[in-house]
């Protein structure tokens, strides 16, 4: 929705500015300009990047169109998964956790949590590192590092997605010069034609050096900065679920434990310890 807002926001502002002060909207339909500034920046993007960053694109602007999931009431739902994740352990032993850790799909306790349960990734990575510790891990240390290892690759991962779309922002601009210059030499090519026509002309190939700055700082770059926002939160979404599970590693009660998780979030998103309490005091006992 928020993608959307802002896209109608810079179409109106430009082209209601445009027209307001007198310019008229049709000179900038110029198709074939688009054609070769679009064209040209989905070749580039094509030739830059891996054939995985090309099928992930497609996801990236799923989440762009969804935002970012993270909020207070998701980590609410997060904290109190770990939680009962924790108290069971520390009622029956880690060597409880192996069935809900081993079939997820099946357990009672992330089932409790739809918003959690849905995101298969973090499934994966809390089923991940509490089958170490039903294992016999038992240094935090280790289990740490082992953790930030894999988060600096994810993190990377996710990161690829960006830099192939500030790519696109930062070559668009140039584009729209390529166009431009076509535009030109397009002009220069009916030079005999009466004044009317040239300016017509001539303004057909502006557009083309305009339509590149435009895509490139109204779309590319804001669409950029705000997926980089998204896997950021997607980032310590994790780095919470990793200060927790060291937390309870190092032998910590569950609520002590989670609390530790609740400290790693920004302030913008992160419940209050009051919150967490009553949220955690009305679950049901873990089995």
């Amino acid at each position: 929705m928020k993608l959307i807002v802002g896209i109608i926001t810079v179409f109106v502002c430009v082209l209601g500015g445009y027209a307001a002060m007198g310019g008229k909207l049709g000179v900038l339909w110029q198709p074939f300009e688009g054609v070769i500034i679009l064209g040209a920046a989905l070749g580039a993007f094509i030739i830059a990047n891996p054939g995985t960053v090309i099928k992930q694109m497609g996801g990236a602007m799923g989440t762009l169109m969804k935002g970012s999931p993270y909020n207070k009431d998701s980590y609410l739902e997060l904290l109190s998964c770990l939680f009962q994740f924790f108290k069971l352990a520390k009622a029956k032993g880690n060597l409880a956790l192996e069935a809900h850790v081993e079939n997820p799909h099946d357990s009672e306790i992330f089932k409790q949590f739809p918003s959690v349960a849905s995101d298969h990734h973090a499934v994966d990575f809390i089923c991940d590192y509490i089958r170490l510790i039903t294992l016999g891990t038992e240094n935090p240390h280790e289990m740490e590092a082992l953790m930030d290892e894999e988060l600096e690759t994810h993190h990377n991962e996710r990161h690829q997605l960006v830099d192939a779309m500030q790519a696109l922002a930062d070559g668009t601009p140039a584009l729209g010069i390529v166009a431009a210059v076509l535009g030109v030499i397009k002009t220069m090519g009916s030079i005999n034609e009466p004044p009317e026509v040239l300016g017509k002309l001539i303004g057909g190939a502006l557009v083309g050096t305009f339509l590149g700055v435009f895509v490139a700082y109204g779309f590319f770059a804001p669409m950029t900065a705000s997926l980089k926002a998204t896997y950021d939160a997607e980032a310590k979404y994790y780095q919470c679920i990793k200060a927790a599970i060291l937390a309870h590693l190092s032998g910590y009660p569950p609520a002590v434990s989670v609390e530790f998780g609740r400290k790693a979030l920004l302030s913008d998103t992160r419940p209050t310890f009051a919150e967490l309490e009553e949220k955690t005091g009305s679950l049901p006992q873990p089995a």
